[in-house]
């Protein structure tokens, strides 16, 4: 027999439990999102040829998101880990594609963007070429100058490390994200696209790609069970 205090004690620790484990849940880390099984989920969709299959790794991903603790903190931390996932798999293929398919061929002129301010703090260096490289494709003089100044690489100078170190390659990705993407996050999906890739892809531009986009989006919002929000399509 349970005397009255012996029960409200017991009572206060079933409470207890059942209130950390909430908060456990709602407080999820992204590591802890982002597992082995999710990330292998990705990139074992690729074909086992591809570049990327031994380049991209959930340890790369984890040691760059140390830099970037801002990321996973906008609305919903699992919503947000879906919609950056989403647009990495879309850009690099399920993680095959280091670099753009036809980037080593352009003219070092193709992203070369530095006559108007501010694109003119970042100069192009003519011997170079700054076409898409890492998990969201990072492209443009005006985003490898003040992306490696953050990271700590040149990105003018050598824009090819983005492409040969995997750890810096997703500090890109987060840096790109966390500046241009995560403050248009809570506008939904949609608003997502449009800060990436809105100029070719929203408005009719191209209806296929948002689809796609939208569909790797709310696949891994199934995945994770959250609810993927309005304003999918941009």
């Amino acid at each position: 027999m349970l005397f009255p205090s012996m029960m409200k004690g017991l009572l206060t620790i079933v409470v207890a439990g059942l209130l950390a484990g909430s908060v456990s849940v709602k407080a999820q880390t992204v590591a802890g999102i982002v597992t082995d099984e999710f990330f292998n989920g990705i990139i074992g969709q690729s074909d086992p040829g591809c570049a990327g299959r031994n380049f991209y790794t959930r340890a790369a991903f984890v040691e760059a998101l140390n830099s970037f603790p801002q990321f996973g903190t906008a609305d919903d931390t699992r919503r947000e880990v879906a919609a950056f996932f989403a647009h990495v798999t879309h850009e690099t293929g399920h993680f095959c594609y280091i670099e753009e398919i036809d980037g080593p061929s352009f003219p070092n002129s193709q992203y070369c963007d530095d006559d108007n301010f501010p694109q003119s703090q970042y100069p192009c260096n003519p011997n170079r070429s700054y076409y898409g490289r890492g998990p969201i494709q990072l492209s443009w003089n005006y985003n490898y100058g003040p992306a490696g100044q953050s990271i700590g690489f040149d990105g003018l100078n050598s824009p090819e490390t983005v492409a040969n170190d995997r750890v810096i390659s997703f500090k890109t990705a987060l840096w790109f994200w966390v500046n241009s993407v995560q403050p248009v996050i809570g506008q939904g999906f949609g608003a997502t696209i449009r800060a990436i890739n809105g100029a070719i892809e929203c408005n009719g531009g191209s209806p296929a790609t948002v689809q796609a986009r939208i569909n790797y989006y709310t696949q891994y919002c199934n995945q994770l069970g959250v609810d993927p929000g309005p304003n999918l399509s941009c």
